[in-house]
């Protein structure tokens, strides 16, 4: 993935492009598909996103915001100012126009970076056109596959007890 500034895209990601690619000291033509992120068009999401407010349970029907962040608890200060590391501001051209620019406040941004190229990921995946069903699924998928590692931890650990290692 490789970012394009500026707001002006006709889609937050295009491509693929398929560039020449170095493998193994071997150069192979064409060998690498590379999609180009516009980088503004998350940034502006993420922010958004940033500012859903939870549910406050009151309602029974209460549910969180299509978009809402969720953060772990453990997550650190230093990831969360990595996370807002950028504000948006309006800057004059040479020319005396004025356009929106995404400029840093913090030299460490890298947080705010790994969730736009996740973001572009699952832009390019397709998941936000799946169907509340496919959701489902995929949220089975997972419980079923956390069921079974912990049956396999229980495994382990009695395997240990017992003295069989």
């Amino acid at each position: 993935m490789k970012g394009a500034e500026g707001f002006n895209r006709s889609a937050p990601v295009s491509g693929p492009t398929h560039v020449d690619a170095t493998e193994g000291g071997v150069k192979i033509k064409r060998g690498a598909r590379l999609w180009t992120v516009a980088v503004a068009t998350f940034k502006s999401e993420t922010y958004r996103f940033l500012r859903s407010a939870a549910p406050t349970g009151e309602e029974p029907t209460d549910r969180y915001p299509a978009g809402f962040i969720h953060l772990p608890r453990q997550v650190d200060a230093e990831w969360v100012k990595q996370l807002v590391a950028e504000q948006l501001v309006t800057v004059k051209t040479r020319r005396g126009f004025t356009r929106l620019e995404w400029q840093k406040l913090r030299e460490r941004n890298e947080a705010l970076d790994c969730r736009v190229y996740a973001r572009a990921a699952t832009w390019i995946a397709g998941a936000d056109r799946w169907h509340e069903r496919k959701w489902r699924e995929l949220e089975l998928q997972v419980a079923s596959a956390e069921v079974d590692e912990t049956k396999t931890t229980e495994r382990e650990d009695d395997l240990q007890t017992a003295g069989h290692t």
